[in-house]
């Protein structure tokens, strides 16, 4: 009543996992000074945890918590707010892949393969496994690159100033043969046989922990901890990227399989240039979407995703986006991309480097990946079929959904079918970054009719003193996407 909200979508992202919370929800009626409750309804719901017997996930808050960082923190940059700080950034991500770790000591063995391998806390966990009698063995990306001055690029040279720092170069091994060694996973196996699985799109950095929007995976299953392992001794030979190399890769892990029976499968590569068949495989899984498609996208979308987006349908599409596009065909991909958002069933939500607070200039200090390579925002890739129908498809890993992660790259995913839990955790969190950029596009928007640079000048839009507000959430021509999101979250008796 005192913080009214005129939409038919809500959300509340302040919740602890694995509680339980009892919402009414009211209709308000009168004027914005008078308002009077009358219909009402009352849900009672139960939040997922993190952890579960097969899968658990964890999601850092990194750039999608500027606002609420800087008023916690008192808008400081995380070395002068203290460690505190960094917890609250990493939001359990770091401290799940440190308990993951954890669980290795005699008799057991560790088996790493990773690109950015440099946060020391990460890398100290990597040593305790060692002097608690595991067999431990990393191979990280050391494929030596250098930019136009003659400076390292890529990721090799830190990477080796860090292992070297924390003192556990015997346990680590360069690969040096790859074209971009991308993976980011652990496997955990005990008396010869894997057990678990950690993967997902973080990079063991500052940045990738604290920063952009990142996520580790935990699989609790021996044949996809058999097929990491598998890959992991095949990687462990520092092959060249040939098509020896992606046939044996293509052999173990078929995309799709079949049939098609586990519910977790993983998929690596590099694979043939000519097939992308693990590519296309993504793509028939998001155009076979019945209901809602939701995917994030790092570095702009791939030509066979626009086509799957750019149907103007019944089906719900929405996207997190760290940019339009790519900077030699950035011109053409703002047209697609915008023509795309013109349909009626699509909503997109693209990162803006808008600066607030001293939080924000902290992740623009903190974006350099390689040269010429920036993310601020989203990170992660994954893809999210139907996740609120009876066999919901979660597609999550290192790999972004385009051909170089398909066909050069050294790269892993994990494509989990039937699981409604960890469909709900992923929808739960694209929904929380999506209500983020959004406003940070609303902002870039006002400054750029405004003609002001500072965001400081936006302001809220206050209420409608009518009914004015609902009708787009009931008109089928309705082009902003209320009508679609109105029917989709509501049921299917909402239409």
């Amino acid at each position: 009543q005192y913080h009214p909200i005129q939409s038919f979508q809500w959300a509340d992202y302040s919740v602890k996992p694995g509680r339980e919370y009892t919402y009414t929800v009211a209709a308000l009626y009168g004027t914005p000074d008078q308002l009077e409750p009358r219909l009402q309804a009352e849900c009672t719901i139960t939040t997922e945890v993190e952890t579960g017997p097969t899968h658990s996930a964890f999601f850092n808050r990194g750039s999608v918590a500027t606002q609420e960082y800087a008023r916690r923190f008192l808008n400081k940059l995380p070395d002068e707010a203290g460690p505190g700080a960094y917890d609250w950034l990493s939001r359990g991500l770091l401290e799940a892949l440190v308990a993951f770790l954890g669980r290795a000591g005699e008799g057991w063995s560790v088996r790493g393969a990773v690109y950015e391998f440099q946060l020391p806390e990460a890398l100290a966990a990597v040593g305790q496994a060692d002097e608690r009698h595991a067999d431990v063995c990393i191979l990280y990306d050391d494929i030596e690159t250098y930019d136009k001055n003659g400076k390292p690029n890529g990721p090799w040279y830190a990477n080796r100033k860090a292992i070297a720092k924390a003192k556990i170069k015997p346990l680590c091994v360069g690969r040096t043969n790859g074209k971009l060694m991308h993976n980011k996973f652990f496997v955990l196996s005990q008396g010869g046989v894997p057990k678990a699985v950690w993967t997902g799109s973080t990079n063991l950095t500052v940045n990738g922990v604290y920063g952009h929007s990142n996520l580790g995976h935990i699989v609790e299953d021996e044949a996809v901890a058999r097929a990491y392992l598998d890959y992991w001794d095949l990687l462990s030979g520092d092959p060249e990227v040939n098509n020896d190399y992606r046939a044996q890769i293509i052999a173990a892990t078929p995309a799709p399989p079949v049939p098609w029976d586990r519910e977790s499968t993983a998929v690596f590569s590099p694979r043939y240039h000519k097939d992308l068949d693990s590519l296309e495989w993504y793509v028939r899984l998001a155009d076979g979407a019945k209901d809602a498609l939701f995917m994030t996208f790092a570095f702009g979308m791939h030509k066979t995703f626009k086509a799957v987006y750019g149907k103007d349908d019944s089906v719900l599409r929405m996207a997190l986006m760290e940019k339009e596009g790519n900077p030699k065909t950035l011109a053409q991909d703002k047209k697609d991309i915008q023509a795309i958002r013109n349909l009626p069933n699509v909503v997109l939500a693209i990162g803006n480097r808008i600066v607030t607070n001293s939080f924000d200039r902290w992740l623009a200090e903190l974006s350099k990946i390689v040269p010429a390579v920036h993310i601020y925002w989203i990170h992660t890739k994954y893809l999210l079929v139907d996740p609120l129908g009876a066999s919901p498809v979660v597609v999550t890993g290192s790999a972004n959904f385009s051909e170089a992660s398909t066909d050069t790259n050294d790269e892993n995913m994990v494509v989990i079918k039937g699981n409604k839990r960890i469909a709900d955790i992923y929808f739960g969190e694209f929904m929380r970054l999506y209500t983020h950029y959004a406003f940070r596009e609303a902002v870039k928007w006002h400054m750029e009719k405004s003609k002001k640079n500072t965001p400081e000048t936006w302001r809220p839009q206050y209420l409608i003193d009518s009914n004015a507000w609902t009708r787009p959430y009931f008109d089928t021509a309705d082009t902003s996407g209320r009508y679609i999101r109105r029917t989709y979250f509501a049921g299917p008796m909402a239409v």
